[in-house]
């Protein structure tokens, strides 16, 4: 397998089987063996002589040959006890208060199981509507939405996964205005990625300037009336402002609705591109595009064969995936299997359009793109419908819009869903978003420096002998490649990064995707900092006019991001702190007067080692040590443990400060076998990391996800520049805003799982 070292990081973090001490005991290769295996089992519940083990090795060398990865569910869980293998779910909000603490308890056992949960709020009463139950009023849709978001906070998915929320309200709903804004401050309802469901009546008012209807769900009253121009410019105003809300148009997501008696599509996955029905699931997986090229005297195109005989392949191992699954709910096992919806797609299209020496924004690009998700789809769609001539249609077939002649086995075959962590073990480009930036400067702890390079422009870089240490830290500190003049035009015209590209041709590139999409295109539209709200107006009357499904924009720096090289750093209602040097102040809170602590003793290769970890009700403050009467370095662990007390209690995200000292090695303990550390600080590491996780697991420490003004602090361990964006509360690398979702690419973190 051709993976590189992030692969293999974020593989074992978030993918091996550990052992109840953590400890990694599944190889790479098993871990694909073990996925393989448990899909391909599911042939036997059609045909009890079908050659299982052939199709698994199919199936392994299509993933291990990073052709095609299916979504994190099923890499995590095929073939272990959980075994739950879809990555989204859509569940219903009743109007009456036993209904949603049900749908609060049944997302909860869904986040538990890794999934993500969308949700319609429409049909709830507005704030302020008589209940005749009790004679009291209704809270209203954005109440109920803030405890759907403290349960999920409450709930922790064994570090594999976090709990991620969409929420959607109609357009017409009269509680639309609190709505638009309820995200307003960036730390409020914080596990929740919002949208507005549009109609196509509405999107008509905004061009016509008229009034639009408020209309109660409860019942059907007209309560008022609204200037469609007006709350268009609110909701635009606030994506400008933050990014969200999101938009959908429902209208569109019912058209394409293929089984209308069964339901209306209220609500999509946390990402905005799977329409569901309520307690409909589904499972997706992505296409490496990179992986469909072929390569002649250097001249790469597309392999057409091996793209739809990809596709095909792809198509069966998704169907297997919806009976091998162990779903959290059998109201979603039963709706499912109803409709057998799956989601095939694609990562890697800016990688690939770079082979191909295409421009990201360029007319060809565009008709590209329609060429090749033609071709998957219709490959898609075959094998579907050879799949229903021996296993029978999906239950609901007699009932769709779909061609009656033409039996299919699920109701839908494509999705693009955003791929962040996918891309990141096929190291390739995102989903089908162009290249955020193609060099980076990652600064270590220690002062060191490390250029991180796009391969696809090393390597162009270096046959014409132009790359250099020098001129990647110019394209870094730039930001992107225009206007570099010691490279070629012909070069700087096809390495276009997402910033460079219009948001006219973001959009263009979305609709030519969706045109034959099943589903919905994942995709984020990224503005620069100076752009208007009259830019982002444009963006998503563009997007109706063009088909488009739905819109997510980001801002750069829309969310007060700063990098670590800044002058001052501001918290909300703090003044801003004196600078020195260019850079931000910080300075530790003293030391509680009272602790509680744990103290540990470990084997170290020159003796014990007694570690103390302190903490108060803030967190982790204090690390001491010890060493026993062989000696040992007393110096360099005395060190060690105050560096990170006093980097704890300045605000440095206990993740940074652990992965920092997990894993350096020494001498004297790595000669001798058995040892459970490989240095000093390795054992201080994870002392603190056994302290953290339990009070995680306790429910004293809930772990924290870093707001803007905290993010550079919290991230001294490892940053990027330039760029304004928010920094990992993992790794404290930078994060990017693409596919609907928010992204690390140097550890796999996703806000949205």
């Amino acid at each position: 397998m051709e993976l590189s070292k992030n692969a293999l990081t974020v593989l074992e973090r978030r993918y091996l089987i550990k052992n109840g001490e953590g400890v990694v005991i599944e190889t790479v290769e098993e871990l694909f063996r073990r996925v393989a295996g448990a899909i391909a089992a599911s042939d036997r519940r059609y045909d009890e002589n079908a050659d299982c083990e052939a199709l698994a090795d199919s199936f392994y060398r299509m993933m291990t040959n990073l052709e095609f990865l299916p979504n994190s569910p099923t890499l995590m869980n095929a073939g272990r006890p959980l075994g739950q293998l879809s990555a989204c779910f859509v569940l219903p909000v009743e109007d009456t208060m036993e209904g949603i603490f049900e749908t609060i308890k049944q997302a909860a056992l869904i986040h538990k199981s890794g999934g993500g949960t969308g949700f319609s709020f429409s049909r709830l009463r507005p704030c302020g509507s008589a209940v005749n139950s009790t004679g009291g009023v209704a809270s209203g849709p954005i109440s109920f939405m803030k405890v759907f978001n403290m349960a999920t906070e409450a709930v922790k998915q064994g570090g594999t996964r976090r709990g991620a929320n969409m929420g959607i309200l109609r357009v017409d709903h009269p509680d639309i205005m609190e709505f638009i804004h309820c995200k307003t401050n960036n730390k409020e309802i914080t596990n929740f990625n919002i949208s507005v469901g549009l109609t196509e009546k509405f999107m008509n008012a905004v061009e016509a300037g008229k009034d639009y209807e408020l209309v109660d769900p409860h019942g059907g009253r007209v309560t008022g009336t609204l200037n469609a121009r007006e709350v268009f410019e609110c909701i635009v105003d606030a994506a400008w402002h933050n990014g969200e809300p999101g938009i959908i148009f429902l209208d569109r997501l019912n058209r394409d609705n293929v089984v209308p008696k069964a339901g209306e599509i209220e609500s999509t996955n946390p990402c905005g591109e799977q329409p569901l029905l309520p307690y409909e699931s589904c499972n997706l997986g992505s296409i490496n595009l990179t992986k469909m090229l072929r390569e002649e005297n250097g001249v790469y195109s597309f392999d057409w064969d091996k793209l739809k005989a990809t596709a095909k392949k792809a198509v069966h191992f998704l169907d297997n995936v919806i009976d091998a699954n162990k779903y959290p709910l059998k109201e979603i096992d039963f709706m499912t299997k109803q409709t057998r919806k799956v989601g095939l797609g694609v990562m890697g299209w800016a990688d690939a359009l770079l082979r191909l020496k295409i421009p990201y924004n360029s007319e060809q690009a565009v008709r590209l793109a329609e060429t090749v998700m033609r071709a998957v789809t219709e490959a898609g769609r075959e094998e579907s419908r050879e799949l229903a001539k021996a296993r029978g249609t999906f239950p609901l077939f007699q009932e769709s819009t779909l061609d009656q002649e033409l039996p299919q086995r699920n109701a839908t075959v494509t999705t693009i869903a955003p791929t962040g962590t996918l891309s990141l073990l096929a190291s390739c480009s995102s989903g089908v978003e162009p290249i955020f930036g193609y060099v980076y400067i990652r600064n270590i702890m220690d002062g060191t420096e490390m250029i991180e390079v796009n391969p696809i422009l090393r390597e162009v870089l270096e046959e014409r002998g132009l790359y250099s240490d020098e001129l990647m830290k110019k394209i870094a500190k730039q930001g992107s490649l225009e206007g570099i003049e010691e490279i070629p035009e012909e070069i700087r015209r096809v390495f276009v990064s997402a910033h460079e590209v219009s948001p006219e041709f973001h959009i263009r590139m979305q609709a030519a995707f969706q045109r034959h999409t099943d589903n919905a295109v994942s995709k984020t539209v990224n503005f620069c900092n100076s752009a208007t709200r009259e830019e982002v107006a444009e963006v998503y009357k563009l997007a109706f006019r063009l088909g488009c499904k739905g819109v997510t924009i980001y801002r750069d720096g829309s969310r007060s991001e700063q990098v670590l090289n800044i002058g001052k750093v501001k918290k909300d209602g703090q003044e801003e702190s004196p600078a020195e040097g260019g850079q931000a102040v910080i300075k530790p809170r003293p030391r509680p007067d009272m602790t509680t602590g744990i103290t540990e003793r470990v084997k170290i290769g020159c003796g014990n080692l007694y570690i103390t970890v302190n903490y108060d009700d803030k967190g982790i403050c204090e690390i001491f040590t010890n060493t026993g009467k062989a000696g040992g370095c007393p110096s360099q662990s005395e060190a060690t443990a105050r560096l990170a007390s006093i980097a704890l209690r300045s605000g440095i995200d206990v993740r940074s400060i652990i992965d920092q000292l997990k894993g350096i090695r020494c001498p004297s303990t790595i000669r001798q076998s058995g040892m459970k550390c490989t240095s000093c600080p390795d054992a201080i590491a994870k002392a603190i990391e056994r302290v953290y996780q339990q009070q995680v697991r306790l429910g004293h420490w809930a772990e924290p996800e870093l707001s803007a003004a905290e993010g550079p602090a919290a991230s001294q361990a490892e940053t990027v520049v330039p760029g304004r964006m928010r920094f990992c509360p993992e790794c404290g690398a930078k994060l990017e805003h693409e596919g609907g979702c928010v992204i690390c690419r140097n550890c796999g973190y996703s806000k949205c799982g």
